[in-house]
């Protein structure tokens, strides 16, 4: 029995959540998210008792069959409501540093337009469901309500210049660890 899948979702005051069929609709004060439950996956929302000690509704995930692919699934989407229950009250947010010698960021609407040492201005157009700040030159940051697409952007924008090891020079994550390498002895 999967540790992770067992344990319910709790949905907090503020959130409404619906299910059609195996669809499921998470609502909150930060905005919406859809998900399409796996068919070998059972849903339901009940009335439970939560961490808090308090009763309100809970959603548990059970999975029908007992194949592997079941057992597989299970805690995967047990984890995918939970970070929707989370994005739709709180959202989420990773920020970016650009570290380099003339490397600037600036937002043009929904587009970044990054100088990172190319002979050519790198621009991104943010999706929809993402906002994107620029509090410095050198700092982005990155939040919305989905998870998974704030990672997936924050990637993206990573991806044009990852911080070589030599000097660090690049965008990176802020608190990541750069492993260094020493550079050519004469």
């Amino acid at each position: 029995m999967s540790r992770i899948g067992k344990n319910p979702v709790a949905i907090p005051e503020g959130v409404d959540v619906q299910l059609q069929g195996q669809a499921l609709r998470v609502k909150g004060k930060l905005g919406e998210l859809n998900l399409d439950v796996h068919e070998e996956i059972g849903v339901s929302i009940e009335e439970a008792e939560q961490d808090n000690g308090k009763k309100g509704k809970v959603v548990r995930l059970v999975p029908r069959t007992e194949t592997a692919m079941a057992k597989q699934i299970w805690p995967t989407m047990r984890t995918l409501v939970n970070n929707m229950v989370v994005g739709v009250t709180n959202g989420y947010e990773k920020k970016l540093e650009i570290h380099g010698v003339g490397f600037r960021a600036n937002l043009q609407g929904q587009t970044i337009v990054m100088t990172l040492g190319f002979s050519h201005e790198v621009r991104y157009t943010v999706p929809a469901g993402i906002k994107v700040a620029v509090e410095k030159q050198t700092e982005i940051t990155v939040s919305g309500i989905d998870k998974q697409l704030v990672g997936q952007v924050s990637a993206e924008i990573r991806g044009f210049k990852k911080p070589e090891p030599y000097k660090g020079k690049g965008i990176r994550y802020t608190g990541e660890y750069i492993p260094f390498k020493e550079g050519k002895k004469k």
